[in-house]
């Protein structure tokens, strides 16, 4: 007899829907087709002890499982149910007649109890673009799948309970998720505020104009002036995850098995931070089994490298390519993966190998030309895909002692967000663009126009400082952003030489 399952792989970030035919016939033999890999074959074992421990076997006859698309390779143990249930229907130990109208995904254990699944979210919304009634998966993984409405969502524990509800001994309650209103409840919860912030008020407001104009930042100071704690608090002043945004990120937290049990969307944006020993594969994604690196799983967030010189230096080299096109492509012999990597990059530095240059009470140590030589382990390319280089210096003691609260996010956030809803109205006829970060060249020239007193200010600025090229765009750029927090149609000169002074890495007299 030939019964038809059905379940799911995922590339990239979309599900496909992959059908299991079993058929039984006169003979002994078990044979398992369609490209699995090996976690696909040793199903066989788990499958045969899952099923005795729970009253049912495997029959002794000619079985014959093939896993379509053929030319599709299969990888991982979430078919173990989906065959399972194939050959209990096809040896006729269950009800065959509805199996067809659900996808089913499970990895089992011995004693028949599920294990959960990776890319639940991606598997239901392909589910329920291909009309299937139901999706029957472990409960683990079910208030996940139950973002995705118009679907019966089925959560289980065992084996038991799927064959009992095929042969209509009982009956499976749906997992119902408002996702609305779990979405908008906690949109707005962080676990850091910039009013836990003793000083930096100017380092604050560089972390506001990078929010405000999605503006890539790094850090120079000090160990122990506070980069890291400042990076933390980013997150909680960026406009809030719009729905649309929130289901890519959890796409993207599902694929890569980062979601937890009864979680549901992704609802305040990511901050991912990498330690400096991380591997290119690790950052960008990729491996034999291809998974989401960090700057995805960072995708509509905030990537933070914290000792930034620290990074192998191709490891680093990998993020230009996201960096200018928001989207990661892994090429590889057997296909090609994309990943979506729109994302803000924080970085932070020593500025000198001691960590003390500039500081003003202790010297620095290090030997002549070491200063510039650790700044070169940043490639210029990379340098200029960063429009804010900011200076943190130590808090003094008497604002680390002072009891007064800072300025809460909240309050930031609020000018955050009516500085992005100009630059929306100002591109919404630029497709791919929505910030002021993302203008080309030819945008800049359109919308950061200056007048004849600002443009005097930044020509002595580039002579004076002996500014490099680069970072003329960026400045004016950075201005265009400035201008918008100050809701200002034109870019004004105190605009211009607030600008100017986050561009310390481009004076040739940093690290002379």
């Amino acid at each position: 007899m030939l019964v038809k399952t059905y379940g799911s792989t995922i590339v990239g970030i979309n599900a496909i829907t992959i059908t299991i035919e079993v058929n039984i016939d006169i003979g002994i033999a078990f044979f398992l087709v369609g490209l699995p890999d090996n976690a696909v074959k040793e199903s066989h074992q788990r499958i045969e002890a899952a099923l005795r421990n729970n009253g049912f076997k495997i029959p002794q006859k000619k079985i014959t499982i093939n896993m379509a698309p053929a030319d599709l390779r299969k990888e991982g143990s979430s078919y173990d149910l989906t065959i399972a249930i194939g050959i209990l229907a096809a040896s006729e130990q269950i009800k065959f007649e509805q199996v067809g109208q659900y996808i089913i995904m499970g990895e089992l254990s011995l004693d028949g109890s599920l294990q959960p699944i990776k890319g639940a979210l991606p598997i239901a919304i392909e589910a329920r673009k291909r009309g299937f009634k139901g999706f029957i998966l472990p409960e683990q993984n079910a208030h996940e799948a139950a973002i995705v409405s118009d679907l019966e969502i089925y959560g289980v524990s065992n084996i038991k309970q799927v064959i009992d509800f095929f042969n209509e001994k009982i009956v499976l309650e749906t997992t119902k998720v408002d996702t609305r209103a779990d979405f908008f409840s906690t949109v707005n919860e962080y676990e850091f505020d910039f009013s836990e912030v003793k000083g930096q008020g100017n380092i604050k407001r560089a972390l506001e104009i990078a929010a405000a104009g999605g503006h890539n930042i790094i850090l120079i100071g000090p160990p122990g002036s506070g980069k890291s704690m400042l990076a933390k608090r980013l997150p909680s002043i960026l406009p809030p995850l719009s729905l649309h945004e929130a289901l890519e990120t959890t796409k993207i937290h599902s694929v890569a098995g980062k979601m937890k049990r009864h979680d549901t969307l992704v609802s305040v944006r990511p901050f991912r931070s990498p330690h400096h020993t991380t591997s290119d594969i690790a950052l960008v994604g990729g491996g034999g089994n291809p998974q989401p690196g960090e700057i995805s799983l960072a995708h509509n967030g905030v990537l933070f490298l914290d000792e930034l010189p620290e990074f192998k230096r191709g490891v680093l080299e990998v993020l230009r390519q996201p960096l200018e096109d928001r989207i990661i492509t892994i090429s590889r012999a057997k296909g090609t993966v994309e990943y979506p990597a729109s994302f803000m990059l924080v970085a932070a530095m020593n500025p000198c190998p001691c960590g003390y240059y500039n500081h003003p009470d202790t010297p620095c140590v290090c030997d002549p030309g070491s200063v510039q030589k650790y700044l070169n382990k940043i490639s210029g390319p990379l340098l200029d895909r960063i429009d804010l280089h900011v200076e943190v210096v130590p808090v003094p003691f008497s604002e680390l002692t002072n009891n007064k609260n800072g300025e809460q996010s909240k309050d930031i956030r609020t000018r955050v967000i009516a500085a992005r809803h100009i630059q929306e109205e100002r591109f919404k006829d630029k497709t791919g663009i929505h910030c002021n970060a993302q203008m080309s060249s030819k945008l800049v020239r359109e919308f950061c126009k200056i007048n004849d007193s600002g443009l005097s200010l930044l020509k002595t600025a580039m002579q004076k400082l002996n500014l490099s090229a680069r970072a003329y765009d960026k400045i004016l750029k950075v201005s265009r952003t400035i201008a918008d927090l100050d809701n200002s149609a034109v870019i004004k000169t105190e605009h211009i030489a607030e600008a100017i002074n986050y561009r310390n890495l481009d004076r040739d007299t940093w690290g002379s």
